[in-house]
């Protein structure tokens, strides 16, 4: 072998024209020198290798025959509007050829609140279905049996009320809990690292955990209690190592507080499941799935298991939101195949393909379909099914599942050193890695390292315009007259007693889906619910922090005028004015996703602004007020739920109330090209689309402060 790869050596060397092979390096953003070449002596000190599917350490994937004998389950994520709206849109689907249900809640219902609550005014129905009662969850599943369909539900924050919705749901239709197939989310630690849709703080939130995992062991042995989640790490922008180390870290704790709550590891961890999100580096992404499953082995053999199943990491996959782009749209279908294959050849379990337009919008029936079909096509017309795991034994792949192994267990010990998960959230260590990254990505992109089809290389002549589907803001009007009618007729003196037993509950060491589950029955609402149990735990509020320097350093390496420019304009700016220009970036209303505010507030402040971050949250009147108090210049508002046409009017009558109608209000985010002119009709002077320049936006934000 080794006289060969000299000889090849040579060959190659000849064609670079005398250049070292080693010039062909690549060096990954999780940190791995990727070779141009792999071959068997890369492989010969693994050991890693030579493993089989469904035996330990389940590297090959968690079951023997996988997909040859199976195939993965196709799932859409979806909910929007009304229940009747989303499930309408379920039985379509189900018609043509998807398997299981993926419910999306609005984020009113994520954050604990009803529909009629003055903070959610944008929120409702906007990004999920809205759900208030018992009564919209028999809506949702209306003529949908749930002895028989796999249900998934995104849920963390008010993951007592929805899941004791469901199963009073399931109830009244006559299915009983023993019955129930499907998986809770209920992932709080992903939520306070990125996510964002918590309510309780962490140990009353950990607690609620260890309730659910105890009281489904028992009662619900079909039904999945927790999807561990790296997805939404991945999304705020966590590589592959990241992704998989904080997930599996994760799961080790939920583990460790289950049987400091006295349930053995086999009685909870074989009803584990994972869901990991899936970006557009194919390799690493298949490699980051055989990966997590190694680790999780690895972890879980040190908790003494007597059941194997307890060690097999089952995981959901869903193709990257991120990586969708408004410019040049129809390149999202070829991104989210690639995504899909990758989910694929890693060994996925389940599946949720993005729709093309959710860059900008939910999706379309139209785009939808494309997204299903796009799976049942790999499934039905690529023969991929019939070899179980056929990337095992590739050089470059084995080499990379090993290399992702290697760096994860760096930060796990890390992790450990730190007394935990947990521990390390709260040194706000993870959070930061991930932003940091999320910061350097950016970078990268903007000066044109890292390629984009379609938005910093090959752009379109002109962008195209694509349908949009909108929420009408009827449908919170809707959801109103359904609270009132239902408070009106159901027994309101029953509703306060079994809400005042759940508040003891929360005082005692009561099981609290157990004591949620007769609150429902009474018709007692997610808000009143939620309430409850805020009464004793309180509602977290985490503290925003700007990370800086991480930006500008990826702008240190070489020559970049435009960087510098800008940098020139906010000095030439503060020596005319007297200070710098001072902007708050704003995150209003109940979207937790903060991947772009803090990007942008980041690379804000290095260009030269003084930046104020809003907390997470916050309503326009508030939005308004921190302007005024800061004396910013400007606010820039961030929008990933579909609210930003409530947000501009509401924020700029805000500031006309508190007499500062000069402060100027930009808007960016997951924004429709057409919604461009009425937000600049309603005062916006600046609105800035998915994929947008930061240097360029700042540009623009700088000309709009100088005519102040």
């Amino acid at each position: 072998m080794a006289s060969n790869i000299n000889d090849w050596k040579k060959e190659a060397e000849k064609q670079m024209k005398g250049k070292p092979v080693s010039s062909l390096d690549w060096h990954s953003p999780e940190g791995i020198n990727i070779k141009p070449l792999y071959t068997a002596d890369d492989l010969t000190s693994l050991d890693t290798i030579n493993t089989l599917p469904g035996l330990s350490p389940f590297i090959r994937g968690p079951y023997p025959t996988m997909y040859a004998a199976r195939p993965w389950t196709i799932r859409q994520y979806a909910g929007f509007s009304t229940a009747k709206e989303s499930n309408t849109f379920y039985k379509k689907n189900l018609a043509a050829g998807q398997m299981g249900l993926s419910v999306a809640f609005d984020l009113a219902t994520h954050r604990g609140y009803d529909s009629d609550n003055p903070r959610v005014a944008g929120d409702v129905g906007k990004a999920g279905v809205a759900i208030d009662s018992v009564e919209d969850m028999k809506i949702l599943f209306d003529g949908i049996p749930l002895d028989k369909m796999s249900v998934s539900m995104t849920m963390n924050g008010a993951v007592l009320p929805v899941l004791a919705n469901y199963i009073v749901a399931a109830e009244e239709q006559g299915v009983k809990q023993a019955e129930l197939q499907g998986t809770i989310q209920n992932d709080i630690l992903k939520e306070f690292l990125t996510r964002n849709t918590y309510i309780y703080p962490p140990l009353p939130s950990m607690r609620i955990i260890s309730d659910i995992i105890g009281y489904c062991s028992k009662h619900m042995p079909k039904y999945n209690t927790i999807s561990i989640s790296g997805y939404h790490m991945m999304e705020a922008g966590a590589n592959s190592v990241l992704q998989t180390a904080f997930t599996i870290a994760d799961g080790v704790e939920y583990a460790k507080s289950a049987i400091r709550a006295g349930m053995d590891i086999d009685d909870f961890a074989p009803r584990l499941s994972f869901f990991f999100g899936i970006g557009m580096n194919f390799f690493m992404n298949i490699a980051m799935l055989r990966a997590a499953r190694f680790i999780w082995n690895e972890e879980i053999l040190k908790m003494n298991p007597k059941d194997i199943k307890s060690c097999m990491l089952r995981t959901h996959c869903q193709t990257s939101g991120w990586s969708l782009t408004e410019q040049d749209p129809y390149n999202n279908i070829i991104r989210t195949t690639i995504e899909c294959m990758a989910a694929v050849l890693g060994g996925t379990q389940s599946l949720h393909t993005n729709a093309y337009d959710e860059a900008i919008g939910l999706p379309t029936e139209f785009s939808a379909r494309i997204a299903r079909n796009t799976q049942i096509i790999v499934q039905e017309e690529s023969q991929i099914c019939h070899v179980i795991d056929p990337m095992g034994g590739s050089y470059y792949v084995e080499s990379l599942t090993n290399s992702i192994i290697q760096e994860a267990r760096k930060i796990l010990n890390q992790i450990e050193s730190l007394g935990g998960m947990a521990k390390a959230i709260e040194s706000g260590l993870p959070k930061k890695m991930i932003e940091e990254a999320a910061a350097r990505t950016q970078a990268r992109i903007e000066k044109g390292e890292e390629i984009i089809v379609g938005v910093n290389k090959y752009k379109p002549k002109k962008n195209e315009e694509i349908p949009v589907l909108e929420i009408p803001d009827t449908v919170r009007l809707e959801q109103i007259e359904s609270i009132n009618k239902l408070k009106a007729t159901r027994n309101n003196e029953l509703v306060k007693k079994t809400l005042a037993d759940l508040t003891k509950a929360a005082e005692s060491n009561a099981n609290l889906l157990e004591a949620t589950i007769p609150c429902v029955r009474a018709r007692a609402t997610v808000g009143e619910i939620s309430d409850a149990m805020e009464k004793i735990f309180g509602r977290y509020k985490a503290k925003t922090e700007l990370i800086s320097g991480i930006y500008s350093s990826e702008y240190k390496v070489g020559k970049h005028d435009e960087f510098d420019e800008t940098r020139k304009k906010t000095d030439d700016f503060a020596a005319k004015h007297g200070r710098r220009p001072r902007i708050l970036i704003a995150k209003i209303g109940q979207d937790g996703h903060d991947r772009g505010s803090k990007v942008v507030a980041t690379a804000f402040a290095d260009l030269g602004f003084d930046v104020d971050l809003s907390p997470m949250f916050v309503t326009p009147s508030e939005a308004a007020k921190m302007a005024v108090e800061n004396d910013d210049h400007a606010i820039g508002a961030s929008s990933l739920a579909a609210g930003h046409k409530y947000i501009v009017p509401t924020v700029l009558e805000e500031l006309k109330k508190l007499g500062r109608p000069d402060i100027k209000v930009f808007i960016g985010g997951v924004i429709p090209r057409q919604d461009y002119d009425e937000l600049y009709k309603d005062g916006a002077v600046g609105v800035f689309g998915p994929g947008s320049n930061i240097v360029e936006c700042a540009n623009k934000v700088l000309s709009e402060l100088e005519k102040i």
